[in-house]
């Protein structure tokens, strides 16, 4: 069987979840600094993507963090660029810890309007998405947010995550759409309900071959989604952890019926470069474990 429908096999049938490990440009320091790294330890970018290199490695090599309860590990180029034991890191994870590999693709949020921050255009992708399959990736991932219930503003996020995902399925390329819904959106219920009818009507409309994958907000109202966990074009359904806490997170995501974390926060939350390798060794197993224990519902 060939690599691509291998992994395609894991996604849609494994146990397991998605370990996001694709916080870049502006929330980078805030990653370090999570992970007990002050900005005081870096002057410019370059050393500064060395450190979270650094992280990203030391995340991935541990013992815990292998295919038997993670799926798929989202990375940001800068990481795909770069090598994990000689390796390059899309080649590691899939040939030794047998993960998945995928890259977040857009550049950033565009200012706020309608209640909502679309992507900031992507003139490049074409060029992204060819290095991306000569590296090895599988599938690629795309945020944007919403702020507020504004029939519009869903729309014009659903709208252009679809335009975008269809670019990418055409490279040969499964996208993960990602339209946020934020946690602190005054009537998030209400966004998640105008954000799944719009998801329908875009997934009703692909052909029969158009693959995508969706990751949301854990929603208000339970089983929210089940509609789209079920539909013909969808890998899988995962969901982000938001802001909350692990163990929010964990307690929204196992009411969630075939919903599966693709946690960034959340998965690395306790994780610090002053712990010891066996203690961060454990507290990466206890992280994995429970995530994994909350998605398989």
């Amino acid at each position: 069987m060939k690599k691509f429908e291998q992994q395609k096999r894991k996604l849609g049938t494994q146990d397991g979840f998605i370990a996001a490990l694709d916080q870049s440009g502006g929330s980078t320091p805030k990653a370090l600094n999570l992970y007990g790294i002050k900005n005081d330890a870096w002057s410019g970018d370059q050393q500064m993507f060395d450190l979270v290199h650094q992280m990203r490695t030391r995340i991935i090599t541990t013992p815990a963090f292998n295919g038997d309860r993670i799926l798929a590990a989202i990375l940001f180029e800068n990481t795909m660029d770069r090598d994990i034991q000689g390796l390059g890191t899309a080649d590691y994870l899939w040939n030794v810890k047998r993960v998945v590999p995928i890259l977040k693709v857009d550049k950033g949020l565009a200012e706020e309007g309608d209640g909502v921050q679309l992507m900031k255009p992507m003139p490049a992708l074409d060029a992204l998405l060819d290095k991306a399959r000569g590296k090895g990736i599988f599938g690629t991932k795309m945020r944007s947010v919403i702020k507020q219930a504004n029939p519009q503003g869903v729309a014009a996020i659903v709208k252009q995550q679809f335009e975008v995902g269809r670019q990418i399925v055409a490279k040969g390329l499964v996208p993960i759409i990602e339209p946020e819904v934020d946690i602190k959106c005054p009537d998030k219920a209400g966004a998640e309900k105008l954000l799944k009818d719009g998801l329908m009507r875009e997934l009703n409309a692909l052909a029969a071959g158009q693959t995508v994958m969706l990751k949301l907000t854990l929603p208000e109202q339970d089983n929210l989604y089940a509609d789209c966990i079920a539909h013909r074009n969808v890998l899988r359904v995962v969901a982000l952890s938001g802001g909350y806490t692990r163990e929010e997170a964990n307690r929204r995501l196992a009411r969630q019926h075939k919903m599966v974390a693709s946690f960034s926060r959340a998965l690395v939350e306790g994780l610090t470069a002053q712990q010891t390798d066996a203690a961060f060794d454990e507290a990466m197993d206890e992280s994995i474990q429970s995530i994994f224990a909350a998605s398989r519902t």
